[in-house]
């Protein structure tokens, strides 16, 4: 009950805050979007260039831990692609959607800082590795796969599919900040200390600003309709995910405390916002994906608490 309490309460408290005051109106709309740009845009790209450019890519990216995270995350597109599908016989382009949700577990806003409470800020090196794959990895497959899908028929070229999905990946600025600090990090010499002070400044707002902006998104995603698939990606995210992550990890890799830790917390995060913005994109599976994102969210409280009581 302690790391309920100590270490993901705290978390969802914050979320909680930005719910109510965007609920009372306390905070208008527009200064949630405001708040959700900042933290996004400038904020967490400032925290995941910092971070990137420092990292020990030697010993961070482990590849049992990169794998175990990454098999679970593919398993569940998988399962929730197939499951819209076949079993609830969605079209390709909204089983899609429901896939990506169902894979693009909130490794940011709540992943971070959920595990640097229950562990110490020492323990993210794991964190920013899969971070350091997610967007690019997953937006890439994501938009990959809706563009042949709704393509189907027209002719696209291999290259002009190519270059959409490229576009389409590198107008993301974490996937820049990403980028910029494995650059800094492989080739380019130390950050001057003036500049790092500076986006060190404006990396600590990062993750408060974004779970605060969080909860005042999350009033907007109320859930209706399709319980039953709604259900169905909720267990996937917070079950499925982190069950095949936590026995590659333990069984199949023998992967060490710290990268076990890492994986497992960051698999078990509900879908993030992205999940909802990538429907939205598209135009489909948007009431899914929102009412997904809000209810594995709350639901999340329990279940991120009980796998942390499971990891050593």
């Amino acid at each position: 009950m302690g790391l309920l309490i100590d270490v993901v309460l705290p978390v969802f408290l914050i979320i909680g805050f930005g719910y109510a005051a965007a609920r009372t109106k306390l905070i208008s709309d527009s200064g949630v979007d405001g708040l959700m740009r900042f933290s996004q845009n400038f904020a967490i790209p400032c925290l995941l260039f910092r971070s990137i450019a420092d990292l020990d890519l030697g010993t961070s990216f482990s590849p049992g831990l990169l794998l175990s995270f990454y098999i679970g995350a593919f398993a569940g597109f998988a399962a929730g692609f197939f499951g819209a599908h076949k079993g609830f016989g969605r079209p390709l382009d909204e089983s899609v959607a429901v896939g990506f949700a169902c894979m693009f577990s909130n490794t940011l806003l709540l992943g971070l800082p959920i595990t640097e409470r229950a562990y110490g800020a020492d323990a993210l090196a794991g964190n920013y590795a899969i971070i350091a794959m997610h967007s690019p990895m997953f937006y890439g497959f994501g938009i990959a796969l809706m563009e042949w899908v709704r393509s189907r028929g027209q002719g696209l070229s291999g290259a002009a599919l190519g270059a959409q999905v490229t576009r389409a990946i590198f107008s993301q600025p974490l996937v820049l900040a990403i980028v910029f600090g494995l650059t800094v990090n492989l080739t380019g010499p130390p950050v001057p200390l003036s500049v790092g002070a500076a986006v060190d400044m404006i990396a600590r707002a990062g993750l408060p600003t974004a779970l605060f902006g969080l909860g005042g998104v999350l009033l907007r995603y109320r859930p209706e309709g399709d319980k039953a698939l709604i259900a169905l990606v909720v267990v996937i995210t917070l079950v499925l995910h982190p069950m095949v992550t936590y026995g590659l990890a333990t069984y199949v890799f023998a992967i060490d405390t710290a990268s076990l830790r890492s994986a497992v917390v960051t698999s078990a995060m509900p879908p993030g916002v992205n999940a909802y913005l990538f429907a939205h994109m598209y135009g489909t599976g948007r009431r899914v994906a929102a009412s997904s994102v809000l209810i594995a969210t709350a639901v999340s409280v329990l279940t991120a608490w009980f796998w942390l009581q499971l990891l050593p």
